[in-house]
């Protein structure tokens, strides 16, 4: 093999002589967890530190092949094929973009102001459909459609819906030519739509540029609201009136968003800053 790991304390001296220089130390840190967690079934945080663990020889090589892949800044989401969301299990690919925290978040604001909530909600660009999951599974009695134009991605967001037990529909469509007969009215609309301007792309690593979709990830600088638009004419058919709107936005658009709502009449319009205070979520309530 060339390099010997017997011990959780032999992969962790191993990850940071391997990935110094690639990660930042507390990346390191966090890394080595994952990857310990994921080879050898550990969950109990006392045991990911216990130095008397002895690895099997097939173990020991996965951690070699997993911190090869690091190192070329593949996300490790990516490389084991799922990542945790909002205590849910989503499986990812190179279709699907890697949820974010500021996501949970959205769907933290959801899930507190419609406790109970017994209707339908739409999520508009679903991808790994971890938001349309996380929501089902915290409402039960809801019915929840994710809207999605990838085939990859409605493959593997079907798949999740069955990995976690609930029942979603999704549905393959462009947001820009969707068909409203398609679903029923609802009393709740979510989306994490593309938002990032093509100008911000300097100000992103390698490991987003380099493996996660475009195509779900960045708009024009000339209309950067393209999607919003389009979800904004689509709840203007499909939205019940007094109907919760609830959107993900980029940072830096808080006041662009905030007219745009108003353009179309929304009441209790409200920006909500995310865990680092940034301008991330903007919620509304559709006129009667």
């Amino acid at each position: 093999m060339g390099v010997k790991i017997q011990t959780i304390k032999d992969i962790r001296f191993y990850l940071v002589k391997e990935l110094t220089g690639v990660y930042k130390e507390q990346e390191t840190r966090a890394l080595a967890n994952i990857i310990i967690k994921t080879v050898t079934g550990i969950t109990k945080l006392h045991q990911l530190y216990d130095s008397g663990y002895l690895l099997t020889s097939e173990e020991a090589q996965k951690i070699i092949e997993f911190t090869a892949e690091l190192k070329t800044g593949r996300p490790v989401q990516y490389i084991l094929g799922e990542t945790i969301f909002y205590n849910c299990t989503i499986k990812v690919n190179s279709s699907t973009l890697i949820p974010r925290p500021e996501t949970e978040e959205l769907v933290d604001l959801v899930l507190k102001e419609n406790k109970e909530y017994k209707g339908n909600i739409i999520d508009f660009g679903t991808g790994s459909g971890c938001i349309a999951i996380a929501l089902s599974a915290n409402l039960p009695f809801s019915s929840v459609t994710g809207v999605e134009i990838s085939d990859d991605a409605i493959s593997i967001a079907r798949e999740n819906a069955v990995l976690n037990n609930v029942n979603v529909s999704f549905i393959k469509s462009d947001i820009f030519n969707f068909d409203q007969e398609a679903v029923s009215k609802a009393g709740i609309i979510v989306s994490n739509p593309p938002y990032v301007r093509n100008s911000e792309k300097v100000q992103m690593g390698k490991n987003v540029l380099d493996f996660e979709p475009h195509l779900a990830l960045f708009v024009t600088d000339s209309d950067p609201l393209v999607y919003y638009k389009a979800i904004l004419n689509l709840a203007d058919k499909i939205l019940l009136p007094e109907g919760r709107l609830y959107l993900e936005i980029n940072e830096n658009m808080g006041r662009s968003m905030i007219q745009l709502l108003e353009s179309y009449e929304y009441n209790g319009i409200e920006v909500v800053p995310d865990i680092n205070d940034k301008e991330r979520i903007i919620k509304g309530r559709k006129n009667v």
